[in-house]
């Protein structure tokens, strides 16, 4: 049976994402993971007025209607403007990315189920790449993503 590859896209769900430690790191990327499902990350917030009110929770986010464990895998990117200064260079990673976790659930030893963040944490030099299209490009993030999920399997190994 095929695992679900979802999106993340609630704030609350990567705001508790990124609060956890890295499961794996790469020279650029950095994964997290969580084992539960988008949406039952709820984040406690005060409201300004002083007054304690009920917060009210979604027929779909009640505890007895949602699984114990996940069943699928979700995957989130944060990828800023700030280290991959052009939108091409970005979507690549989000394309290149998708397609390389899909090609690993499909393996003999698949990622846990839950949601994943993937977070750039390193520049791409655009003197040294100088178009999002270059075949150079391509293969180091090729490269730096196999050694990503390689890693996301066996969590105890640190990088040297």
């Amino acid at each position: 049976m095929p695992t679900r590859l979802g999106r993340i896209v609630r704030a609350a769900d990567f705001e508790h994402l990124l609060k956890t430690p890295s499961r794996a790191r790469s020279p650029l990327f950095a994964l997290h993971h969580l084992d539960r499902e988008p949406g039952l990350c709820t984040a406690s917030r005060k409201l300004s007025t002083g007054d304690e009110q009920d917060t009210h929770r979604l027929v779909d986010e009640h505890p007895a209607t949602t699984p114990a464990t996940p069943r699928g895998h979700w995957l989130g990117f944060v990828v800023p403007k700030r280290l991959a200064r052009r939108a091409v260079t970005r979507n690549l990673i989000r394309r290149l990315a998708r397609a390389s976790l899909s090609a690993q659930l499909a393996g003999a030893q698949p990622l846990p189920l839950g949601m994943w963040v993937l977070r750039l944490r390193a520049p791409i030099d655009r003197t040294q790449f100088k178009s999002a299209a270059s075949t150079a490009l391509r293969l180091q993030l090729h490269e730096d993503l196999a050694t990503l999920w390689r890693r996301a399997l066996n969590p105890r190994s640190r990088p040297s």
